[in-house]
């Protein structure tokens, strides 16, 4: 494109400058004629007298001699080739703009062969880590061997790519590539055929994968994968290495390397299930008795001991941003835990690790030690490690045990570093040997359940009851209570105290468990209802008196106020249960959902009640107390029955 914009330049120059010296030989000769016709003088007379749009006119009848007929004609000539050559060249440079710009997102990149970087105009590599993964299916190679590379977005997806296979320092590809999609394309780069693999389309993409054949002979070396995402113009990365594949002279390369080598794929899990779970091995998950096989959002642990040489086959699986992991501890809590972490290194290739645990600080990693057959797997936010271990598990570096209890935790990682994983832990209800196969569960923190008890109690009954009887119930007791005080207004204030209370409470409770804050909606709702609750009494303190004029105002904050309590609050138990709740059909939610309903039945029946006794006027008044009594025990049972399924449930959990 810059060669054509060069020669549309040189002939535009050209052109003008011969324009330009045959308009000074015109004006020259005519410039005393135009002055004698009253033109201005930069005006040419044969522009005027024969305009370009002429027929070969006769001289005569321009009124020009020979000399400046021939000046007119030539200029006429050029300003006709220059439009031509505008015209012509144009619509050509904006093809050939166009095929450049197909050319990247058709995938023709060869000219990045060397670099491997996008030749996007003012834009440079991003420095920040790549939301992609290289993956590949073995660590070392013979000749003629095939590896399968595997290319995933793991957050968001990528438009274009350029992948390489090179010499460990080396700037040039070896080997050769094979397609298994419609989705990428064959290059040939640094003279070999087929030794890059390109996109075929500008179309975003979550996974691509292909094959690449080693050479059959030469001098063969170490090698590494190389790969430039390209997520949009501007964003892209440059370089991204696949762990180094070991060239093994040997023909059955598998073993005969010091290095283990695990299987990665991101086309299909690493076969993790519930199967023989209690028979052969030990299994620990989230929710209780989950079937990673089946659910994605399983987080599941197994141990299998084998009687032969005394090592244990582990299986971990779970939904996670960076890693998934397990650990064995003398307690419940972190702290000198035995640990094994799967997750993503800083080429964000899934690897497993062993490390040592001495607290809330970032766990020390150790050297993986007598561990082998791993197999990591990668596929739609979904990590699961499989890998067999000799090590002896030790919590105290130099004591080794037979029980511990079994901790399993999740979070995400920064270019490789692991971030904490604040509450998204689980550990075992009771220590447990692995080499006894058995199902184990997980327990939920004690004072964690007295706060989901005391949130239900406040905001399933007590404050439930409080609203009904300061709404439906003051006819009822009218004139009848002590202290001056109305019966309705005292339980009233009874029931509402007793709510506000067990949310400080069981507020003062979580934050001394979690000792800060935590993520997720259910504090954020938490909060706005402790802030809300202890509002309400306060305002009733200093309300005005029942016949002043500023009543209303007092009126209406009190009812907004109590409804947008108990709107967050019923928000906040059903977030609190989905994080307690322990069963794959999450019954409780559903218990919630049932309470829901037959509370707002509840009150639409006090409501139309109400409704239907105002228009009888005059009718006996006394004749429906009776009703709203019995609507009101109708109400407190119903209650009664989800609270206590609810805190059996919180209790099992």
């Amino acid at each position: 494109m810059r060669v054509w914009s060069y020669l549309k330049l040189l002939a535009s120059v050209v052109i003008g400058a011969c324009r330009w010296l045959l308009s000074v030989g015109v004006v020259t000769q005519k410039r005393k004629r135009a002055e004698d016709q009253d033109s201005s003088p930069g005006l040419l007379y044969t522009e005027r007298a024969c305009p370009l749009k002429w027929s070969k006119p006769s001289v005569a009848s321009c009124g020009l001699n020979p000399v400046d007929y021939i000046f007119f004609t030539l200029k006429a000539t050029l300003i006709s080739l220059e439009l031509d050559i505008k015209m012509r060249i144009s619509p050509l440079l904006l093809l050939l703009a166009c095929a450049r710009v197909n050319g990247y997102s058709s995938g023709l990149v060869t000219e990045s062969c060397d670099d491997m970087t996008p030749r996007h105009q003012d834009s440079s590599p991003s420095s920040s880590p790549p939301p992609f993964t290289i993956t590949i299916d073995r660590y070392d190679y013979s000749e003629g061997d095939e590896i399968t590379v595997s290319l995933r977005a793991y957050s968001t997806p990528f438009q274009g790519f350029l992948l390489q296979a090179r010499e460990v320092g080396g700037s040039s590809p070896v080997g050769a590539f094979s397609l298994f999609g419609a989705e990428n394309r064959l290059l040939d780069c640094g003279g070999l055929s087929n030794s890059s693999v390109s996109h075929s389309s500008g179309d975003n993409k979550n996974s691509v994968q292909s094959k690449w054949k080693t050479p059959q002979s030469g001098q063969l070396k170490d090698i590494e994968f190389s790969v430039t995402f390209v997520q949009n113009f501007r964003d892209y990365w440059v370089g991204i290495k696949s762990p180094v594949v070991v060239y093994n002279s040997s023909r059955s390369p598998v073993g005969s390397t010091t290095r283990p080598t695990p299987a990665l794929s991101l086309f299909s899990n690493v076969p993790i299930s519930s199967v023989d779970c209690g028979e052969s091995k030990v299994c620990f998950s989230k929710p209780n008795d989950c079937d990673p096989a089946s659910s994605a959002d399983c987080y599941f642990m197994s141990a299998m001991t084998s009687p032969a040489d005394s090592s244990v086959k582990f299986e971990i699986y779970g939904r996670s941003t960076g890693y998934i992991s397990f650990g064995f501890s003398d307690d419940q809590l972190m702290g000198n835990d035995d640990i094994y972490i799967c997750g993503m290194d800083s080429n964000s290739t899934i690897q497993v690790q062993h490390a040592y645990s001495t607290g809330r600080r970032a766990p020390q990693i150790l050297p993986l030690g007598n561990v082998s057959d791993i197999k990591t797997s990668f596929v739609d936010g979904v990590i699961s490690c499989s890998f067999v271990s000799k090590n002896v598990i030790s919590t105290q570096r130099s004591a080794v045990g037979s029980i511990y209890y079994i901790l399993f935790a999740y979070g995400g990682t920064n270019n490789g570093a692991l971030q904490y994983h604040g509450t998204s832990r689980f550990a075992s209800d009771q220590k447990i040997n692995i080499t006894r196969p058995q199902v184990v569960t997980a327990q939920k923190p004690q004072i964690m359940k007295a706060h989901g008890a005391l949130m239900l109690i406040a905001w399933m009954t007590t404050g439930s009851l409080g609203m009904l009887i300061a709404r439906y119930l003051k006819a009822v007791t009218k004139g009848r209570g002590c202290l001056g005080k109305d019966l309705w207004f005292l339980a009233h204030v009874s029931l509402m105290g007793l709510s506000v209370a067990a949310t400080i409470i069981a507020f003062i409770l979580a934050f001394s468990y979690f000792k800060g804050w935590r993520g997720g909606a259910h504090p954020v709702l938490g909060v706005l209802v402790m802030i809300l609750a202890f509002i309400q009494p306060f305002a009733a303190l200093f309300r005005c008196g029942p016949q002043h004029q500023w009543r209303f105002v007092f009126n209406w904050f009190h009812v907004l106020n109590a409804v947008a309590i108990k709107g967050l609050a019923v928000a906040a138990i059903f977030t609190g249960l989905q994080i307690m709740e322990s069963s794959q059909d999450r019954w409780m939610q559903k218990v919630m959902a049932g309470f829901v309903g037959w509370e707002a039945l509840l009150f639409a029946l006090q409501d139309l009640h109400m409704r239907w006794k105002r228009k009888d006027e005059d009718g006996d008044v006394s004749g429906f107390v009776h009703i709203e009594v019995i609507l009101l025990l109708v109400f407190f049972l119903g209650n009664l029955t989800f609270l206590v399924a609810l805190l059996v449930g919180i209790g099992m959990a």
